[in-house]
């Protein structure tokens, strides 16, 4: 009969590679921000690692223009390279949050083959939001000049279209609409949701939480499946 050892205390915890995951508009961006501030980790995306690495003229960044310019994907193998050089960096020490990557079984595989070292594998949290709900916090968000942001759905302004604060005119993102929506659904069921089976298959690196709650909710559930996950896989 195995022992579990009991969860640490919750400021001694370190979370180690952590991968947020979901469909677009779950939340991802926020969640990563908050679990940032909390731990001190920083966030690797591939998208800043491929702007950074064109911008400095780097090796990998030339190779990468080249691609691009000639309206070709960056492969696999290219992009884990920048990530392996990003996990260099000092930051990286107790962890961090990965956005925007692994987006491929390849790079998972990749990912968990470079981690061995670190005794420490990615833990995956799925955030699921029912599809419905997705769909209106994205084509119901409206924003002001200032940045203020509201939804025709759970959070109206007092007069339709208008900021509640300094009266300007609110307007809907060009990529807040139904057809755009939709669109990156179906990018993300193609793509992401194989990675999502991935990590759900890969016992004890997996858990999901409810994502259709306040943000402070949903950050403490993805906390405490990161403590579980880390400390008792086979409850998670």
């Amino acid at each position: 009969m195995s022992m579990h050892k009991p969860l640490p205390d919750a400021n001694d915890f370190l979370p180690g590679p952590v991968l947020l995951l979901g469909a677009p508009g779950v939340g991802k961006g926020t969640q990563a921000k908050l679990l940032m501030e909390e731990f001190g980790i920083p966030q690797i995306s591939t998208g800043d690692l491929l702007r950074e690495n064109r911008k400095n003229r780097t090796s990998l960044g030339m190779i990468a223009d080249e691609l691009m310019s000639k309206g070709q994907l960056v492969p696999d193998d290219l992009v884990n390279d920048m990530v392996a050089e990003r996990f260099k960096d000092p930051d990286t020490e107790h962890g961090y949050i990965l956005d925007g990557y692994p987006r491929t079984i390849g790079q998972a595989q990749w990912l968990d083959t470079q981690l061995v070292a670190y005794m420490l594998p990615v833990v995956a949290v799925n955030i699921v939001v029912p599809q419905q709900v997705l769909l209106e916090r994205i084509t119901g968000r409206r924003i002001s000049p200032a940045g203020r942001i509201y939804n025709i759905y759970t959070n109206r302004p007092k007069q339709d279209g208008i900021c509640d604060v300094d009266g300007s005119t609110l307007e809907q993102r060009k990529d807040d609409t139904e057809e755009v929506f939709y669109e990156r659904m179906k990018a993300f069921d193609a793509k992401t949701a194989a990675v999502i089976e991935y990590y759900r298959t890969h016992g004890g690196r997996f858990a999901e939480v409810n994502g259709d709650q306040p943000v402070e909710t949903v950050t403490g559930e993805i906390r405490a499946a990161l403590l579980k996950l880390r400390h008792h896989p086979d409850q998670a």
